[in-house]
């Protein structure tokens, strides 16, 4: 069922190393987990650094997060999602992905992610990168978009953080940021990793 949207993230990755596609899965799924975001029990504040110790730096970072588990809701249904394509990186391009960690992040008015690569220096743990945005009736305007930069810092391109886009990319290749968002944001960031759970 999705085997057609794992081949185009594919053929990306090999040739360009990102893609933005709209419209990317389920309509309703995509609103499901806004209504599961928007409940918003036990988010916390999103800390920077690749140490075990949370480290807050509301200077370069805003968001609040919760951490995606499989629990039979419908979380699940798209964890599922991104277990196929895991499976489908690892058989297509040889990878050795093991598993993949997933979070809400909500921005508040105002909060903001300053330019950043996900993938640590000297580790190798975050391959493939994952944003899932589920913002219905977003407009020009609204902020909140994601800028991806090349190697180089060159801007590359600008995402406005609407309902149903998914953007994948190489963890360590893409200095991104998150624009300051002018009202409340939803979205879903995840990583491919080859480490062990």
């Amino acid at each position: 069922m999705n085997q057609s949207i794992y081949s185009k993230i594919t053929d990306a990755l090999v040739d360009d190393g990102y893609i933005v596609i709209e419209n990317a899965i389920n309509q309703n799924l995509s609103h499901s987990l806004l209504q599961d975001a928007k409940i918003e029990t036990k988010f916390k504040r999103a800390g920077i650094s690749s140490s075990p110790t949370l480290h807050i730096d509301t200077n370069r970072r805003r968001d609040r997060i919760h951490w995606l588990d499989d629990d039979g809701s419908v979380r699940s249904e798209f964890l599922a999602f991104t277990d196929g394509l895991k499976d489908y990186l690892n058989k297509t391009l040889f990878l050795v992905l093991t598993y993949y960690e997933s979070h809400y992040s909500i921005y508040n008015n105002g909060d903001f992610y300053e330019t950043h690569v996900d993938a640590f220096k000297n580790s190798v743990n975050r391959v493939v990168t994952t944003v899932y945005y589920l913002n219905e009736g977003w407009r020009e305007g609204d902020g909140g978009e994601l800028v991806i930069y090349d190697e180089h810092n060159n801007f590359l391109k600008k995402v406005p953080p609407k309902a149903n886009t998914l953007v994948v990319f190489l963890s360590e290749k893409f200095p991104h940021e998150v624009l300051a968002a002018k009202k409340k944001r939803y979205s879903i960031a995840g990583w491919f990793r080859i480490d062990k759970v």
